[in-house]
């Protein structure tokens, strides 16, 4: 059966990248979906580089600043839409770092049941796979959904993106218009 029609509502998903790099392929790949999104729909990108390195003692004396805004902002949005570099056929400390924050302490989890998308983009000809595998299991750990539809696997990325990271490549980008379109009309059916 059909899932309701994408509404004009108001829909917000929080997007981050796992690299760190200005010219970033998957930095790119979120600024494209930024591009591509349906209406009534925000993306809300935040980047991961003041996020410092999880410590327990850290949290006990209280989140730092980045932290809280990360989780407060990804506790209000609809949806997540991670986007992963594939680093060692995993994914990147500052990704899994990330994470670990916004699933922590355990009661007050802001990635806990929230539905995501995932895609990511590799040099290589395997597009990240491995690291997008390695991702849905740490997501399983934190008990959070993801979207198994219209996946983004991008390989040979020096052809798909310009030297400041930005996607050139028009059949990716549709790739990626479908992965986020599925993304929100999943999200919505999962709140009726």
């Amino acid at each position: 059966m059909e899932g309701p029609a994408l509404s004009n509502d108001r829909f917000v998903i929080f997007g981050f990248a796992g690299s760190l790099r200005r010219a970033s392929f998957n930095r790119g790949l979120l600024r494209a979906a930024a591009t591509v999104l349906p209406p009534g729909v925000e993306l809300d990108a935040f980047d991961l580089t003041p996020i410092p390195v999880f410590n327990h003692d850290v949290l006990d004396a209280g989140a730092p600043e980045p932290v809280r805004q990360f989780k407060e902002r990804m506790h209000a949005a609809d949806a997540l839409l991670i986007v992963t570099p594939e680093y060692n056929y995993s994914v990147p400390g500052v990704l899994k770092n990330a994470i670990d924050w916004a699933s922590r302490p355990p009661g007050d989890s802001s990635i806990m049941n929230k539905p995501t998308g995932i895609m990511g983009c590799s040099n290589g000809r395997f597009a990240s796979v491995r690291a997008q595998h390695a991702l849905r299991q740490v997501l399983l750990g934190t008990v959070t959904p993801v979207l198994h539809t219209h996946q983004v696997l991008v390989g040979d990325g020096p052809k798909k993106f310009d030297a400041d990271g930005n996607l050139t490549d028009a059949v990716t980008l549709e790739y990626v218009k479908k992965h986020v379109v599925a993304l929100v009309d999943w999200a919505r059916r999962q709140r009726l």
